[in-house]
């Protein structure tokens, strides 16, 4: 028994070791998985404050439930992908042609959607007219009539318009419309704007200020119109909370009728129920606004529209600029065109303004020589009466201080308001008897231009116009040019000797921008090729590396197309439509979105620099020496990277999901600049298994190269 003790206080020791460092090992694992559970909830808890995505009204309660909703989506799904990650790797190993399909056909999906599927697979009409089969045969054909209205392309634009807060309302009046009846005009026109609730201030102009840099005639109407925010806020923009009855279902006021702030409140919100967007407001100002004798006017705002008048001349982000001989032939032709762009489905009837170039009356005085021989008078005579009577003379100047005011005498309004009482103007003659202005001049009225512009020494004027809602202006434009071509080549729209149009706007900057982005998208894509050609050495393993920035720019482009279904995402969330919350409607190509690619482009190769770059270290110390060896390499090296993998991507896409909902000022821009990194990094978890196959498939193809070159030598 004594000498089996030390035996005894061995095995006693071991065992004791050995169920401590199970508890050790216990106590470790739960204590990650409470650390990620205490991590999740902290950010929970943060996003439901901070970024408050369904708004005030459900309460915390209620945004909480939805952050907790979307967190667990989102991680939901990368916990799904890890958990298939090991038999989806190991089949994709095993049957790679047949992998390698998902991701080549995710590309064509991501073009036909970029280009439109009459572009991209314009070659089998054209294979099928050459053989004799028929293009029309195929092109009229039920499935290729569904595709090409299920991919027309995305629409083109140079930048998403800006929130200003602000609309600019710009109708015009007739011609010869009086300055009395303009100002009418305004009037009622800024007090029905003034009656929309969700305006705040209305301040409407006509005329011009003494100068030639505001060539604005009186028909011209220009009323900035500055409409509430949402919900009511300080100074510094930031939403106010008031006291609420929860009970009442009101919020609680002071003996003024003044709401009270309460920190525990709910904000107040001052649009009505079927007001959700600025667009509703303005539908409501053009329908206020309505007036005969007046026409209506583009969707415009201050700021936007001062540079686009700056850049064109053109008071509307779209328009024909019309030059030619003489005046008359220019309005002549700008009546046709305006006629016929009203027809294009996609141009705004109620948009298309061409400028009235002819049509002011001007009072026209011709002295008659010999009339004014027979009564001694010459021609300084007459036309001074004519200048003190009817447009008045100076004849002194009053000073009040520093100011300067000149005092002008000339008839009375009811001695010179109609051809008659002007004719009974008096004129002294020679012999000092009066002699009425009628017998010695003719008075009459003639039409003639309100403005005259001219551009490379050519008399020019416009047509503006606008798109229907949500068509992308460059589409809109091509449309209308088209269309107008089409009707010179069929004899209905005829070109007068010395006439030409060409369109102007936005869709100018458009082009530029594109000519712009033709050389920085390549030189941006050499970039990352050269700095992933510096880690790995090689031309192969970089390719490989490179391809998830194609999977990349596909996923983009499908999540644009998810955005302009009107199926998508139509439910409700706690009586919220998902739609309103993400904002989602069309997005067109821009600037911001291509911007938003060279972001995605430049994190896509991240999880297949850490995948290839572990397997490439793996590969050098294992030297496996046969396919299935390669496989298993390749499988551990996925394995042991992929939550870092997993980690990165879905805290990308996390942090830019409140992106999405943004409201304000700048969400305009910022939307289509994050939807592409959203879309694309969802699709990039599939690098995390085309890397792998790609190098196995490059390290199994050397390994055959190798044996055949070994038998060669042998042989």
């Amino acid at each position: 028994v004594a000498d089996r003790l030390p035996l005894w206080a061995e095995k006693f020791r071991q065992g004791g070791e050995a169920k401590t460092r199970r508890i050790l090992e216990a106590l470790t694992k739960y204590s990650r998985v409470f650390g990620s559970i205490v991590a999740i909830a902290v950010v929970t808890w943060i996003l439901t404050v901070v970024w408050e995505p369904l708004g005030p009204e459900p309460e915390f309660i209620g945004n909480l439930l939805f952050v907790a909703l979307i967190l667990g989506g989102v991680l939901g799904i990368f916990g799904l992908f890890a958990l298939a990650y090991r038999p989806l790797l190991r089949w994709s190993l095993r049957y790679k042609p047949v992998f390698l399909v998902a991701p080549c056909v995710l590309v064509l999906w991501g073009a036909v959607i970029w280009l439109g599927f009459d572009r991209v697979f314009a070659f089998v009409p054209a294979t099928a007219d050459r053989t004799g089969m028929g293009a029309d045969r195929i092109t009229q054909s039920d499935p290729w009539v569904w595709a090409h209205h299920a991919f027309p392309g995305l629409g083109r634009e140079f930048m998403p318009a800006l929130d200003e807060g602000s609309f600019l309302w710009m109708p015009t009046t007739m011609p010869h419309a009086s300055m009395g009846e303009a100002l009418a005009v305004l009037q009622y026109q800024d007090l029905a704007m003034a009656s929309v609730p969700e305006v705040d201030t209305v301040a409407g102009k006509i005329g011009r200020a003494e100068t030639a840099l505001d060539p604005a005639p009186i028909s011209m109407v220009e009323t900035v119109i500055n409409y509430k925010s949402e919900y009511k806020t300080d100074d510094a923009g930031r939403r106010i909370n008031f006291q609420y009855d929860r009970e009442a279902g009101d919020f609680v006021r002071d003996e003024d009728g003044e709401l009270i702030p309460d920190r525990r409140g709910r904000p107040y919100r001052q649009w009505r129920d079927h007001i959700r967007s600025p667009d509703d407001i303005w539908d409501e100002i053009v329908a206020a606004a309505r007036l005969p004798g007046t026409t209506s006017a583009p969707k415009l705002q201050p700021i936007e529209t001062r540079l686009v008048m700056l850049q064109t001349g053109m008071r509307a982000p779209m328009g024909v600029k019309v030059r030619g001989p003489d005046l008359a032939t220019i309005e002549g032709v700008l009546g046709d065109i305006e006629r016929f762009l009203r027809e294009v489905p996609q141009v705004s009837p109620a948009t298309v303004n061409a400028d009235r170039v002819v049509g002011k009356p001007y009072l026209e005085l011709e002295i008659d020589r010999e009339a004014i021989g027979r009564y001694g008078l010459n021609i300084v005579d007459v036309q001074g009466v004519i200048r003190a009577a009817i447009g008045g003379q100076m004849v002194s100047t009053t000073v009040e201080g520093r100011e300067r005011y000149p005092v002008r005498v000339r008839y009375p309004r009811e001695r010179r308001s109609d051809i008659e009482d002007l004719g009974e103007v008096l004129v002294t003659a020679a012999d000092g008897s009066q002699v009425p202005l009628a017998e010695v001049v003719t008075i009459s009225y003639e039409r003639g231009p309100q403005m005259i512009r001219s551009e490379d020494t050519f008399l020019v004027s416009y047509v503006t116009f606008g798109g229907q809602r949500d068509m992308a202006e460059v589409d809109v434009v091509e449309a209308a040019r088209d269309y107008l071509d089409h009707k010179v080549a069929a004899g209905e729209l005829s070109v007068p000797p010395g006439v030409s149009w060409h369109f102007a706007g936005d869709y100018e900057n458009q082009l530029r921008a594109a000519a712009t982005l033709r050389v920085v998208l390549p030189i941006a894509m050499g970039i990352i090729f050269l700095i992933l050609y510096f880690q790995f050495k090689t031309v192969a393993t970089t390719l490989i590396v490179f391809s998830g920035i194609a999977i990349a720019w596909a996923g983009g482009f499908i999540a644009l197309w998810f955005y302009g279904q009107s199926w998508f995402a139509d439910f409700n969330v706690f009586g919220i439509n998902m739609r309103d919350l993400f904002r989602i409607g069309p997005v067109n190509l821009s600037v911001a979105v291509w911007v938003g690619f060279l972001a995605l482009f430049g994190i896509a190769v991240d999880n297949g620099v850490v995948v290839a770059t572990y397997l490439r270290q793996l590969l050098r110390e294992r030297r496996p020496d046969t396919p299935a060896g390669i496989r298993e390499v390749a499988v551990e090296a996925g394995l042991r990277r992929l939550r870092p993998c997993l980690m990165t991507t879905a805290t990308t896409i996390l942090a830019l999901l409140p992106v999405l909902t943004a409201t304000g000022r700048g969400a305009d821009i910022m939307l289509p600049m994050a939807l592409p990194s959203v879309g694309g990094m969802f699709f990039v978890l599939l690098t995390l298994v085309a890397v792998p196959v790609l190098y196995s498939l490059a390290e199994e193809w050397k390994l055959r190269l190798n044996l055949n070159s070994e038998a060669g030598r042998q042989r």
